[in-house]
């Protein structure tokens, strides 16, 4: 390990902590199959046209159907949403159905949309990125819903110790 670098990854660990990024859940589905997970690593890319990168955990059950499809769901989640993020933070689809577990809907490219969501998007899957452990997503948005002006948004101080449903 290079000088400085064990102190470099505590400096980062913190510089992430600080900046304290909103967590959103992404849904997919693969034929009968439903899938979703909470994820902290997302944001906008390109302003026009309107693109927006989310990264899945290659561990991740909801990685295994995303790889494949062609749409993902991304939803915003308020503040006090702390259970919706616990569902789909801490359980894992390769245990439980998690939407047996919610209420939600079918909608566009048939992907769950969670009814309880502040805010979600629809996107077209453009390309995909390695990113180490972690694939990144780029997304087209194509429909959504948008959150109220007043949200605040559920932020990762908030889920920071929740224990995984699968290490990242």
């Amino acid at each position: 390990m290079p000088e400085g670098s064990a102190h470099a990854g505590s400096v980062f660990d913190a510089f992430v902590a600080g900046a304290d990024y909103p967590v959103l859940v992404v849904t997919t589905r693969k034929g009968p199959l439903r899938a979703g997970c909470l994820v902290g690593f997302a944001t906008q890319v390109s302003i026009d046209p309107p693109r927006f990168l989310v990264a899945l955990s290659k561990k991740n059950h909801t990685y295994t159907l995303a790889r494949e499809a062609h749409h993902l769901a991304v939803h915003l989640l308020d503040s006090r949403q702390t259970s919706l993020a616990t569902l789909f933070g801490a359980e894992t689809g390769d245990d439980i159905d998690k939407f047996a577990h919610c209420d939600w809907h079918p909608g566009p490219a048939t992907l769950p949309i969670l009814d309880a969501a502040a805010g979600w998007f629809c996107g077209r899957i453009l390309d995909k990125h390695d990113l180490g452990d972690h694939v990144g997503f780029v997304l087209a948005p194509e429909a959504g819903s948008a959150p109220a002006p007043d949200i605040t948004a559920l932020r990762y101080d908030r889920v920071a110790a929740l224990e995984p449903g699968h290490e990242a």
